[in-house]
């Protein structure tokens, strides 16, 4: 095989990451084109079939997936030099992979994070998927449930709690209801609405973040974390704590890196951020209102 770009097969893991082409280009900056004609070329100087492609997006094969699993490796050690030259240059960037209501309040409160007087920065990716930190894609994880995986240590920061809301004082009742579509449905809360009021969502997005402003607008009802609706002076419960839906939330990170001084500041600073809401995330503060309560199937 001829020797093959690094750049190449950065753009092969896009692709294999983010299922197709149109994916890829948003992820890289390239044009769908680029990439097409990238992965032609990769699958030349192979000599294998890398994809299945088709409408839907780019599949891999056996062959890619050997690739695919061979080059998340030597990744994940090009990301430990890079960040060892970071550190001789003295910035860093500390990677932090959460949901999308966790970065929404680490946002919110990004001073407690990182200051000006840091030596590093943050990236923030922010998705439903569960953190994976085994090829270093991050470097800090937000999880529903304590690691398994032995190559992570993690800490403890709480319960999580959810209740459907709606707009405060809103007329009518509560037969409209607001959601995820169900194939970007992944976490529990999400597929909530499909599973016990499916024949009153009047609206879907592909966002959990639009949730909140739709509610807020009036739409209909909208499961959320109660640390979201119950910040919120323009929303209201219309349900008690949906209790199957709770869990304990963990921040995870890689045993061999815990100790590295950028990411042990963040990992400390997210942990004193994060139980200082403690009881905001396990629905111990609501806020009042006069809302009746809806029963477990979403129902006055």
């Amino acid at each position: 095989m001829k020797n093959v770009d690094w750049d190449i097969y950065r753009c092969f893991i896009t692709v294999a990451r983010t299922g197709g082409l149109t994916g890829a280009a948003q992820a890289t900056g390239l044009s769908p084109a680029t990439i097409g004609r990238r992965m032609l070329e990769l699958e030349e100087r192979t000599g294998r079939v890398l994809f299945v492609r088709s409408q839907t997006g780019y599949t891999l094969t056996g062959d890619g997936r050997f690739l695919f699993e061979q080059l998340q490796e030597m990744e994940a050690s090009a990301r430990k030099v890079e960040s060892w030259q970071q550190e001789g240059e003295g910035t860093t960037i500390v990677r932090i992979a959460a949901g999308t209501w966790i970065s929404w309040l680490i946002a919110e409160n990004f001073p407690a994070i990182c200051t000006e007087r840091d030596a590093f920065g943050i990236s923030l990716s922010i998705g439903e998927v569960r953190a994976n930190l085994a090829y270093r894609e991050s470097d800090i994880g937000i999880r529903a449930f304590e690691p398994e995986e032995t190559y992570l240590a993690s800490r403890p920061v709480g319960e999580l709690a959810y209740a459907a809301y709606r707009q405060k004082n809103a007329s009518g009742g509560s037969e409209r209801w607001v959601a995820v579509s169900e194939d970007q449905a992944i976490s529990a809360y999400l597929r909530w609405p499909h599973e016990h009021a499916s024949g009153r969502i009047v609206a879907t997005v592909t966002r959990p973040r639009s949730l909140l402003d739709l509610a807020r607008a009036g739409a209909g009802s909208a499961v959320l974390p109660c640390f979201v609706g119950d910040l919120d002076p323009m929303l209201e419960r219309v349900s008690d704590e949906i209790e199957p839906l709770g869990h304990r939330q963990w921040i995870v990170m890689n045993n061999e890196d815990r100790h590295r001084r950028d990411i042990r500041t963040v990992v400390d600073r997210m942990t004193r951020l994060l139980r200082s809401h403690a009881d905001l995330f396990a629905g111990k503060r609501p806020r009042r209102n006069s809302a009746q309560a809806l029963n477990a199937d979403g129902r006055r």
